[in-house]
């Protein structure tokens, strides 16, 4: 899925938190935003989908640090507590996508997701079916229409940019791999 995908479904985690304490609700974005972004920096550092995507280990980090905050509310506990929570959830989702390679629509790839307990790769679900994929817009536009109702000014334009950029990367997807030069 789309690191765009990713975010809207981290702000999806954050909305609630913005309704029930607004004085929260910045610190909560930020750390899901921050959150659904940090497993795809494996793709310039590292394997992609291995050295930073820990479906487990975020997502128990997430529930330890949500209760955490929820124990004691703070900028920086529930900000901590979305971070892990968006990361866990991005790392997982990637599971339900397609497979790690460049042109993901030929299905070359048996690796959607790195399960480092098991140390094995988990199998692609082609659920959505690759990154960039229409489906993969539809879910970028449904997940972020909570934030964008939820959340204004600067955050309501990230939230409107990520789509945008989001429907012009859906628009070329598939041209990517030959601008690339592979």
């Amino acid at each position: 899925m789309m690191v765009t995908t990713h975010v809207a479904a981290g702000l999806l985690l954050a909305a609630p938190v913005a309704y029930v304490a607004p004085e929260l609700a910045v610190p909560a974005a930020v750390g899901a935003v921050l959150g659904g972004i940090l497993p795809d920096v494996d793709l310039f550092v590292g394997v992609h989908r291995k050295t930073l995507h820990f479906p487990v280990y975020y997502s128990a980090a997430g529930a330890l640090a949500g209760a955490l905050a929820m124990a004691a509310p703070s900028a920086l506990t529930v900000a901590v507590a979305l971070f892990f929570l968006a990361a866990g959830m991005h790392s997982l989702s990637d599971w339900f996508g397609a497979g790690e390679e460049l042109r993901p629509w030929e299905r070359t790839s048996d690796r959607a997701v790195y399960l480092h307990p098991r140390r094995r790769w988990l199998r692609p679900r082609y659920v959505v079916r690759y990154d960039g994929a229409p489906e993969d817009l539809l879910l970028t536009v449904v997940l972020a229409v909570p934030a964008a109702a939820t959340f204004d000014g600067w955050l309501r334009g990230l939230v409107v940019g990520g789509v945008l950029l989001a429907a012009a990367y859906t628009l070329f997807r598939k041209r990517v791999p030959d601008w690339l030069g592979v």
